[in-house]
């Protein structure tokens, strides 16, 4: 096996092992919550969701990735490619969209009660379910073009005049101009979420340290009546510190991906390596997989969820144990 394979191989299989149990164990941990409680706030259901979109990205390119990477499995023929080409770029452009509307929607939660962005927050929240109809609709048109352009890397690939090389598979557009306006649309459905969340996670941002300026002010006057309201208050503080976080790593790895597409657009020959495509997809799938260690290491709800499961089955054989004897 030539050592660049088994590279690329491994690092496949490190967002593998990282992302897939990561986001895994993200959508466990609300679908106890869910059964637990029988609802789930709008906020959680995005992030439930995010995690699902993650999941796929990881599962299905990286994964099948790093089984052709190390000679594991030969699956990649016009069929499969067609598939994982368009599944791929499917759920990244969702995780792209979900992470836009999770910002978008914290920005609303710490607008005032009663004004026109709380109505805002409610109304998304009661039709959360067509904004997620609407986004699947959305991303899954914008990547028709994986089916009709795309096929496996067993085909010639010197008649190609205008492809992409993603490895094991190859996107060849019939004109440079149908090329250039694919890849126009991707950047520019990446580049609107971008530029709104980081929007959205400046006036975040803003508003914690107005917030952080008004309890030092007041902290030595309502230290007793402070108590109840410095723990919602909190609580919002964290939401909102973590979906900076996600921005934040999403608008670095994302900002380097549409580097490299822009690049991949511009320079005439880049079929004959996939060095490019090759750092594109790792950056754009780093963070799905580094994504759900936040929302597990920040989100309380996750994480006492997966701790309830982690002592479970210790919890169930100390109280069987007398029963039994």
């Amino acid at each position: 096996m030539p050592s660049e394979e088994f590279v690329r191989g491994m690092l496949y299989l490190s967002l593998t092992v990282v992302g897939v149990p990561g986001n895994t164990a993200v959508i466990v941990a609300f679908l106890i919550l869910f059964y637990q409680e029988r609802r789930l706030l709008a906020a959680d259901a995005i992030v439930l969701h995010l995690a699902c979109a993650n999941l796929l990205v990881v599962a299905i390119r990286c994964l099948l990735e790093t089984l052709a990477s190390l000679g594991v499995a030969d699956i990649f023929g016009d069929v499969s490619c067609k598939a994982v080409i368009f599944i791929y770029r499917t759920s990244r452009a969702l995780s792209i969209w979900l992470t836009f509307l999770l910002s978008t929607y914290q920005c609303l939660s710490i607008a005032p009660p009663g004004s026109r962005w709380a109505s805002l927050r409610s109304l998304v929240a009661h039709y959360l379910a067509f904004v997620f109809l609407f986004l699947w609709v959305l991303n899954t048109c914008m990547t028709t073009a994986a089916i009709l352009f795309s096929f496996g890397s067993k085909n010639d690939s010197s008649l190609l005049n205008n492809g992409i090389n993603v490895q094991f598979c190859y996107v060849n557009f019939p004109s440079k101009l149908s090329k250039q306006a694919n890849g126009a649309a991707q950047v520019g459905r990446d580049v609107v979420p971008m530029a709104l969340m980081t929007l959205a996670s400046l006036i975040i941002l803003i508003f914690l340290y107005k917030h952080s300026r008004q309890v030092k002010g007041l902290r030595s006057s309502s230290s007793s009546s402070g108590g109840s309201s410095s723990s919602s208050g909190g609580a919002e503080r964290r939401a909102a510190k973590v979906v900076v976080v996600l921005v934040t790593l999403y608008v670095v790895l994302y900002g380097v991906d549409n580097g490299l597409w822009v690049y991949t657009l511009t320079v005439r020959k880049t079929m004959s390596s996939s060095l490019i495509s090759d750092l594109r997809i790792f950056f754009s799938s780093l963070y799905a997989a580094l994504s759900p260690l936040v929302i597990i290491a920040s989100n309380r709800k996750v994480n006492s969820r997966l701790r309830c499961v982690a002592h479970e089955k210790p919890v169930t054989e100390k109280g069987t144990s007398p029963s039994s004897v």
